[in-house]
């Protein structure tokens, strides 16, 4: 069957790289729909509406402009309701309990491409295609070519069944290549700055956001010999590994969080100083998924939070539905609520919730 007979829903964001997406597969001849996911209302995190450029009507903005640029159909997924249940929720609850959630990972999972898939097919799809930058090929999740803008961290949920109608199509680029595409084809995103956001929340200030949903449980700070060398607003707005923003005072020097006291309402910190004391060469993990068969004990390699390098470890089995991950060397901050991601070589093996 050729590409012409083949119809693609394509997750129009209103940035450059489901822009380049857009139409490397309408040059290799896909019959292609762009299709915008709308999230949210443009509401600030204390009720106060906000510029609209800077909430989802602005991103449909851009991404009709794309759309209408390459003469493509647009049409509008409305998820909002779905959002809120199964993202937003999620995220609140999460750090009410004192974890540190991804809702990339979790937006990924029950919206981007569950939904999107679902709402896509029933209109004729054959395909979904996003701009991440990560690779399918011979029934295997790849890293993107590009290193530095590799998605694969908040992919790993896919199943393996989805890799039949999922396209990465700007997998094989580096993110310098794409921008020369759009440049060269003359989109209006070629020159837009790349989001830093979380998934459809863009730029907020996680403890206000959090501040509108989890009521402030003010307590004290000690150090880890048991003194008091600050006052916290509430455990659920802090992280372990946290350096910034504590409230630590009179110490003379930075701290940054190692452990939280919930039946004292403690925040503990430490000196940077003495960060690699607390180092931990091993975690369990829990709500895992495979995406590769693999064997047990499996020895790869594994990612703690994005951005973080790669580590060698063993992963073994610890209980019916969790793991135990033993590292080559102690880690820096490994958080509860965060996923891990496997890997061997430039495959996914899979991943799960750092417990």
């Amino acid at each position: 069957m050729s590409n012409m007979r083949k119809k693609v829903f394509v997750a129009l964001s209103g940035g450059v790289d489901s822009s380049v997406s857009l139409y490397l597969l309408k040059k290799a001849g896909y019959d292609v729909t762009a299709a915008f996911i709308k999230i949210g209302e443009c509401v600030g995190t204390a009720g106060q509406n906000i510029n609209p450029d800077e909430c989802w009507i602005g991103e449909r903005r851009e991404a009709a402009r794309v759309a209408a640029y390459l003469d493509v159909p647009f049409v509008t997924f409305d998820f909002d309701k779905e959002y809120e249940k199964e993202v937003l929720n999620y995220f609140f609850k999460e750090y009410k309990a004192g974890r540190t959630p991804n809702p990339d990972v979790m937006c990924n999972r029950k919206i981007k491409f569950p939904l999107f898939w679902k709402k896509a097919k029933s209109m004729g799809a054959d395909f979904m295609a996003t701009g991440h930058y990560a690779r399918i090929k011979s029934g295997k999740l790849l890293v993107g070519k590009d290193k530095e803008k590799d998605q694969s961290y908040f992919i790993y949920n896919l199943k393996k069944d989805d890799f039949e109608h999922i396209l990465f199509p700007v997998g094989g680029y580096t993110k310098k290549e794409v921008r020369a595409i759009a440049k060269k084809a003359g989109l209006p995103t070629a020159e837009k700055k790349d989001s830093q956001g979380l998934c459809f929340l863009g730029h907020i200030n996680v403890r206000e956001f959090l501040k509108t949903k989890i009521k402030p449980e003010p307590g004290n700070i000690i150090n880890v010999k048991g003194d008091v060398i600050g006052r916290h607003e509430g455990l659920a707005y802090y992280t372990i590994g946290q350096r910034h923003g504590i409230g630590v005072f009179g110490a003379g020097e930075p701290h940054f969080v190692v452990d939280k006291d919930f039946k004292k309402n403690l925040l503990i910190v430490a000196p940077e100083r003495e960060e690699k004391k607390y180092f931990k060469n091993s975690a369990e993990v829990t709500d895992i998924n495979w995406v590769a068969k693999s064997k047990f004990p499996i020895s790869c390699m594994a990612r703690i939070r994005y951005r973080a390098p790669l580590e060698k470890c063993v992963v073994e089995k610890a209980g019916a539905s969790s793991l135990k991950i033993k590292f080559s060397k102690p880690q820096r901050a490994i958080t509860p609520g965060q996923s891990v991601v496997f890997y061997k070589g430039e495959e996914v093996l899979g991943g799960g919730i750092i417990k």
